[in-house]
């Protein structure tokens, strides 16, 4: 009896295990983008993974790859196109994952608009958020259909994609996302239409992605980090409705008909294998970009993506 004791004593004063420590730098603003990486953390799969996560939503979402390439944060989620023109500049990025699989990009315009189709728009204006792989993605889509970029006219409406298109200051505009700028029109009344730039000559890409400084990172924590988004992921899979209760409960700015609709369009789009890699999907775009003018030269796929899970 007296060992039991002082073995119950022993239990009680050793200390837990520390948890390893990771910073996240997201890309935007918490949304149903990141349902993988919020569940996982509500569910306590971090935690199981012997992980602390620190979510930190970016103050420039231009930042967050320069930030871990820097060695400020170990994983920061960016875009595929993105990593491929940040590699090209010299940058110390890699992708580790995936997190969307799927390009939600498009081509939106008013559903019961002047353009029905894309042949439409010539001598047309066009919005836009960020100038550079946008302008090779419409260059792709527009040439498709008889169409020069020099045939249209560009406008910079900044993040004010869908509301540019509803109030006719422009025709249509590139970079809006088919499950949060449909829905937010849907919401105001007014009907859009995606024309998918996977379905008009773009080479399908990973949205959104995971990317980390090959030099400074800890494969072990990268892939333990991976493995409670992929547990989430499945969980979300399984339980759309009571994953969205979880979700929308993480903070109160999250409830709202927006991201109701959003979370129910993005579900599809999860990586199933956050690490599993296709490189095809990477060699294709990179010479896209090469073609396109935006990149000098094309870089192996071993210099912009790993597959973590095959090593």
């Amino acid at each position: 009896m007296k060992y039991l004791i002082i073995a119950a004593a022993i239990c009680v004063a050793a200390p837990a295990f520390a948890q390893d420590k990771m910073t996240l730098l997201l890309d935007w603003f918490i949304n149903p983008d990141h349902g993988p990486i919020i569940l996982a953390e509500e569910l306590g799969y971090f935690a199981d993974q012997g992980l602390e996560v620190e979510i930190i939503p970016p103050a420039d979402p231009s930042a967050p790859p320069k930030l871990v390439a820097a060695g400020r944060g170990d994983i920061a989620v960016s875009y595929q196109p993105s990593l491929h023109l940040h590699v090209a500049e010299g940058l110390p990025l890699i992708r580790v994952g995936t997190l969307v699989a799927t390009p939600l990009n498009c081509l939106l315009v008013l559903k019961d608009g002047p353009i029905q189709e894309i042949s439409q728009l010539k001598g047309g204006t066009i919005g836009f958020s960020v100038a550079g792989v946008e302008e090779a993605v419409l260059s792709t889509m527009l040439n498709r259909h008889g169409i020069r970029l020099e045939d249209v006219q560009m406008v910079n409406v900044n993040f004010s994609l869908s509301p540019a298109l509803m109030s006719g200051q422009v025709d249509a505009v590139i970079g809006a996302y088919r499950n949060f700028e449909l829905n937010q029109m849907e919401i105001e009344g007014v009907d859009g239409r995606c024309f998918y730039v996977e379905e008009e000559g773009v080479p399908t890409y990973d949205e959104l992605i995971y990317v980390a400084n090959p030099d400074r990172m800890d494969v072990g924590q990268v892939r333990r980090f991976l493995r409670a988004t992929e547990l989430a992921t499945q969980y979300i899979v399984n339980n759309p409705d009571a994953s969205w209760e979880l979700f929308k409960g993480y903070a109160p700015e999250l409830v709202n008909e927006l991201n109701a609709k959003a979370w129910v369009d993005t579900l599809p789009r999860f990586a199933l294998r956050p690490e599993a890699l296709d490189q095809g999907r990477y060699a294709r775009f990179e010479a896209f970009l090469a073609k396109s003018g935006l990149v000098e030269g094309t870089r192996p796929v071993s210099a912009l993506a790993v597959d973590l899970g095959a090593e």
